[in-house]
């Protein structure tokens, strides 16, 4: 039986990663696809398990050889899912979730329009601004183009299938947890999944 593959967007700062870490802690047979990239690594991030760090030629390269699914230039630096990798995890039977920009997203619906695809707003322009401002990785100048970004962003939520509001976070969990559990529930899953069961349930007579 053939996985499920999942979409999570959001614009930046809106807790998309730490919804994401959490729902894995929740949810078992679900793999996020690691990322190619030629950002620099930062501290604490190591490779192949927070990104597979490229340089920009070998990323070019694979582009080339339609090596991703998706992939995206965001702030000057590449960004790109393995289309092998991806494939493979679900022709094994596992769901996977690729956690990527509208632009990836975008380019996974073409490729793959089944994909549920998931995106997540914040609460407020304001609490956007805070999140950003409390990373302390970044200058004022540098967080207040990347709220007007965000803000252009958000736009694109009318294209996906379900959207999540991070106020609570752990509502919004919840909630990004309730929309894997519904797609695992639908007929042909559960179908697939239970075969021997309903054939069991249809066909065995009682005694």
């Amino acid at each position: 039986m053939s996985g499920l593959l999942f979409v999570v967007s959001a614009a930046s700062g809106t807790g998309k990663t730490s919804l994401v870490k959490a729902l894995l802690e929740r949810v078992t047979n679900l793999h996020v696809s690691v990322s190619h990239t030629t950002r620099g690594q930062r501290v604490g991030e190591l490779d192949g398990v927070h990104y597979h760090f490229t340089s920009k030629d070998t990323f070019k390269e694979q582009v080339e050889q339609g090596g991703f699914i998706e992939y995206a230039e965001v702030f000057g630096n590449y960004y790109g899912t393995s289309q092998e990798t991806v494939r493979k995890q679900l022709k094994q039977g596992h769901d996977v979730l690729l956690e990527i920009d509208w632009q990836g997203a975008e380019q996974v619906r073409k490729m793959f329009p089944e994909s549920k695809q998931i995106f997540i707003l914040p609460p407020s322009q304001f609490d956007l601004r805070q999140r950003l401002s409390n990373r302390g990785t970044d200058a004022v100048d540098v967080i207040e183009h990347r709220l007007s970004c965000a803000v252009e962003d958000m736009h694109q939520y009318v294209n996906f299938d379900y959207v999540i509001i991070n106020d609570d976070f752990n509502k919004a969990l919840h909630d990004l947890e309730s929309v894997i559990n519904a797609n695992r529930l639908v007929m042909d899953q559960q179908a697939q999944r239970h075969q021997d069961l309903i054939t069991r349930l249809l066909h065995t007579e009682i005694d």
